[in-house]
Formats: structure tokens, sequence, C-alpha cells
């Protein structure tokens, strides 16, 4: 019986190793996947939002912001804005810095919730006027804000994919080699039962 227990043994490294391979080939795949959804999300990130032709603030228009949207939109100043951060911080440094400043810190419900209180004959006066075209900058404000962080939110997911898609190439390669490892020491326990079998038969014989 002294067989049994190598044999045994080397059965379950087998079990175990032929598991981790896999799983290795589970997140090769995953990680293939992973990795088209990086590049795909990032190129139609940066064609839909290229397409635009906004560029980020520099010199005066810059210069005219809040100190603390000043210093997110440094960073990118001059250039075209193609990517997630860019958009990010044009949407709540820039967009919404000059939304503020017309409506004195107002948000657009507060604004037109006050326009829709009137009266037709204050609708019709110069303040009503101006609060209408205050109404309808900050709606298009807001749907511009809107559009860019929905491309924001998918480029920051387009960079989760890319970091996944390294971990499971990671956990595959690793996964791999513990799988070849114990597949080896398997290997060694079979014949470590082979020899112990061939022993106890000598010794049945004599």
């Amino acid at each position: 019986m002294p067989e049994e227990g190598p044999a045994m043994r080397a059965s379950f490294d087998k079990l175990i190793s032929w598991t981790g391979v896999l799983l290795a080939a589970f997140l090769l795949v995953a990680g293939g996947m992973l990795t088209y959804a990086y590049f795909y999300i990032g190129d139609e990130v940066e064609t839909q939002l290229g397409i635009q032709g906004i560029t980020m603030p520099e010199g005066a228009a810059l210069q005219s912001l809040p100190p603390a949207d000043q210093d997110a939109l440094e960073p990118y100043a001059g250039s075209p804005m193609d990517t997630g951060p860019e958009a990010r911080a044009y949407a709540d440094h820039y967009i919404l810095a000059h939304m503020n400043a017309a409506s004195g810190g107002k948000t657009y419900e507060e604004v037109s919730s006050a326009y829709l209180a009137m009266s037709s004959e204050q609708k019709a006066s110069p303040e009503g006027q101006k609060q209408a075209a205050l109404r309808t900058t900050l709606f298009q404000g807001n749907t511009l804000r809107g559009l860019l962080l929905y491309g924001a939110a998918f480029a920051t997911m387009g960079t989760i994919a890319g970091y996944a898609a390294i971990g499971a190439f990671v956990g595959a390669a690793i996964l791999l080699v513990l799988g070849f490892l114990g597949l080896r020491h398997a290997r060694r326990l079979e014949r470590a039962a082979g020899g112990q079998s061939t022993v106890a038969d000598q010794a049945t014989a004599s």
C-alpha cells in the first residue's frame, strides 16, 4: 500500500494543475476582450470628442476663471479636447464656471421655476426676457456638460478595462506557471510511486 500515497497526491496535483490551466485560459480570453474594449472605447472617445473641435481654454479665457478652475484647466491649456480627463475638466471647470457666473450660482431648475412663475406681462418685460435668455443658456450648458461627462465616464470605463486586462494577463501567467509546476510535481510523484511499486514487487518475489 505505500505506493498509494504518492499516486493519490499525483492525481490531486493533476486535478488542481489542470483546473489552474483552464482558469488561465479563461483569463487570457477575458484579457483579450478587455484589451479590445480598452482600445475601442479609447478610439471612440477620442473621435467623438475630437469632432467637436473644442480647444481647452488658455490665456485670457483661462485667467478670467476662479483660481480653483484655473488650476484644474492649466495642465490642458491650449490642447484639443479629445480625452476623458479633458472633457471632465472642461465641463466642470469651464462650462460650469460660466454658468455659475451668469446665474449667480443658481441652478437651471431654480431659474426655470422663477421664469415659469412669472405672469405673461412679466415674461414680456426686459427682466423677463433676460430671465428667459438665462434659462436657455443654463439649459444648453447643462446639455453640453452632460454629453461631455458621458464621454468622460466612458473614458474612465476604458481605463478600468485596460487595468483589468493587465490583471487578467498577469493572473493567467501566474496560473500557467503554477499549473506547469504542479504537473511536473505530479510526474515526479508518479515516478516515485512506480519505483516504490517495483521495489515492493521485487521484495514479494524474493
